[in-house]
């Protein structure tokens, strides 16, 4: 019964250890995902015409907000 019990255990652990291994490297890929997404828009913010096109989006989210307002006025 004491090997069953060691036996189960020691499965146990690996499946443990296992899972640990997998949130580590899904830890470390969240990792290299934000800083590559940093580095994107640190590059975008580089190129020409970023700041129209921002106010272009925030034109768009703003009248896109006023139709869906008024839809729900209905």
């Amino acid at each position: 019964m004491s090997d069953k019990k060691q036996s189960r255990a020691d499965l146990q652990d690996k499946k443990i250890q296992a899972l640990i291994a997998v949130l580590q490297r899904t830890l470390d890929e969240n990792a290299y995902i934000k800083d590559l997404a940093i580095g994107t828009l640190e590059t975008v913010k580089l190129m020409p015409d970023y700041e129209a096109a921002i106010e272009a989006l925030k034109a768009k989210i703003e009248s896109e907000r006023e139709v869906e307002e008024k839809k729900l006025e209905l």
